[in-house]
């Protein structure tokens, strides 16, 4: 369900509790520098008249001095201003990238599956970016525009009440109904740009990241014609947007003129009632015309804030996206005496994946799982890993409910290898590290051996300090895999959950790697995961999965 634009301001707002006293410096400063431009030019109309022979009960020399100190003190407070707006806005947009990338750690592994990281990059970069448009340029000049046309009605309203409520007609037009009424009209515009715009992120990404496969099969002239067209699109959308923001800028000056010739009118039919002097009349048509410019900006503010609300609307959506699985910070920690599955049924969505699953997984043994792809067998691991939990049945850790246990003890009691290794863009033994950060040299290279990749990385020319480039696109499958299983053997956890650990590999590094699983039996309880016979040698009991079960 769409949020009400006042709304997504209100919550935006929020985050911004610790920083109100800044919020507050930039308000009043601005509300004084306005004061003071306007003083500028009405203190300037009453050195004409004053000039020209005119009373207007103020001498020259007080008005050329009020006139200089507005034009300083116009300075120095919009100075304050927008040191103190920018450094609100920047230090929020600080809080608001934390706030964002807890919450991916957070939804992280389960509700990340799947997601678009396109369209993940274009949030965290450029959404919250826009955001910057709100906390410096909409919190403040709100509260200012309404402060200073308040001051504006009372001073126009002293000359004569009814230029006072006129003046308020004025400021509440331009600055309320009209961005009401046309942000109404184009909201729909920015988050359908908003969208296109993640949406070209990610293909864009699609396609750097597939470009060997691009190339291999003759598909560039297809998939540059695909960007040339989303970009064509992204175009149009914007095209609107800008349209948009004519048409109200339109309204807007045409709004601030007929107000400015409707006091005009009214204060000459003061003058003729004999309600209002000359003065009065000149000073109040001038001080209105002049004072414009606050609600002018609450005006623009409705264009700018299109695509703004768009992203604080994807903001806030992601912020109050919950886990599938909630980390447990207080749980129970224990030593691992082995696991167990108990009745487990699981589903994504409505698709069931394992259904009624019991298996014990004996401590310093090697427990085998074999089926064919689709059976299940990476969901099981991952619920062994409480990535996910199941919908029915538990599983058991050392006796333990997984979920009673604290989620960081359980991250440093289990090693994890998937059949896909991620890589970072970073050096060989930084990657290796990831297991476990503090490792001494030694210890990764020990890693590295028993992993069958010590000799690799040792013609490298930089060895261990060689960067494996993005996603690790300087290696092999097999080199990642074992890198893998190197960054796991580092851990050093005493349950070893392995996911198609060999799928990659010749049959020659298959076994050396069989052979140092078995080494580590002796303290090690692992299970394997694998559609290869011949890596389900070394397993003390194998299981068959078939039709969502285990036999």
């Amino acid at each position: 369900m769409r949020r009400h634009g006042l709304r997504i301001m209100a919550q935006l707002l929020l985050l911004a509790g610790p920083l109100l006293p800044v919020l507050l410096i930039t308000i009043i400063t601005g509300v004084l520098g306005f004061i003071c431009a306007i003083g500028i030019i009405v203190y300037g109309a009453l050195a004409l008249l004053t000039a020209t022979g005119i009373t207007t009960g103020y001498s020259m020399t007080f008005l050329l001095t009020a006139i200089v100190a507005c034009a300083v003190l116009r300075g120095v407070f919009r100075y304050g201003e927008q040191m103190s707006g920018h450094y609100l806005a920047f230090k929020l947009l600080a809080v608001l990238r934390d706030k964002v990338l807890l919450v991916l750690r957070r939804l992280a592994p389960a509700k990340l599956e799947g997601k678009d990281k396109g369209n993940l990059i274009s949030l965290i970069t450029s959404d919250i970016e826009l955001l910057e448009v709100f906390y410096a340029h909409t919190i403040a000049p709100v509260m200012i525009g309404i402060m200073t046309s308040l001051l504006m009605v009372f001073f126009m309203g002293s000359y004569e009440p009814g230029l006072g409520w006129l003046a308020a007609l004025a400021y509440i037009t331009v600055g309320l109904f009209i961005p009401l009424l046309t942000s109404r009209m184009g909201r729909r515009q920015g988050m359908e740009y908003r969208s296109s715009f993640g949406k070209l992120s990610s293909y864009f990404l699609d396609s750097l990241r597939g470009m060997k496969e691009i190339v291999q099969f003759g598909r560039g002239e297809q998939r540059l014609a695909e960007i040339n067209r989303r970009t064509d699109q992204l175009d149009a959308k914007q095209k609107g947007l800008k349209q948009h923001e004519g048409i109200t800028r339109a309204i807007t000056d045409a709004a601030v003129v007929g107000f400015s010739f409707l006091m005009l009118l009214a204060g000459l039919y003061g003058m003729s009632k004999g309600q209002v002097s000359f003065t009065g009349m000149l000073v109040s048509v001038i001080a209105l015309f002049s004072s414009f410019g606050p609600v002018v900006a609450l005006s623009n503010l409705s264009n700018n804030l299109l695509q703004t609300l768009a992203s604080g609307e994807r903001v806030l959506s992601l912020l109050e996206e919950t886990p599938e699985v909630e980390e447990n910070v207080h749980g129970k920690s224990v030593a691992f005496t082995g696991a167990q599955v108990n009745r487990v049924t699981f589903a994504y969505g409505g698709e069931t994946v394992l259904n009624d699953v019991s298996l014990t997984i004996p401590h310093k043994r090697i427990t085998g799982i074999q089926g064919k792809s689709g059976s299940g067998k990476s969901t099981l691991l991952k619920l062994l890993m409480r990535f996910r939990d199941p919908q029915q049945g538990k599983i058991l850790l050392s006796g333990q409910d997984l979920k009673e246990i604290g989620t960081r003890h359980l991250r440093g009691l289990q090693s994890y290898v998937d059949q896909n290794t991620f890589l970072f863009d970073d050096t060989i033994a930084a990657n290796i590290k990831i297991g476990k950060p503090d490792a001494t040299h030694e210890q990764v290279v020990q890693a590295a051996r028993k992993a069958s990749v010590h000799d690799f990385i040792m013609t490298l020319p930089q060895g261990y300090d060689s960067r494996v480039g993005e996603l690790g696109d300087r290696l092999s499958g097999g080199e990642r895999q074992r890198l893998g299983l190197a960054r796991a053997f580092v851990h050093d956890a005493p349950l070893l959950l392995l996911d198609e650990p060999t799928s990659n590999l010749d049959s020659l590094n298959e076994a050396i790697i069989l052979k140092s699983l078995m080494e580590q039996q002796e303290d090690k309880t692992i299970v394997l995961v694998s559609h290869r016979s011949s890596t389900m040698r070394i397993a003390d009991d194998i299981f068959q999965m078939d039709n969502r079960r285990l036999s």
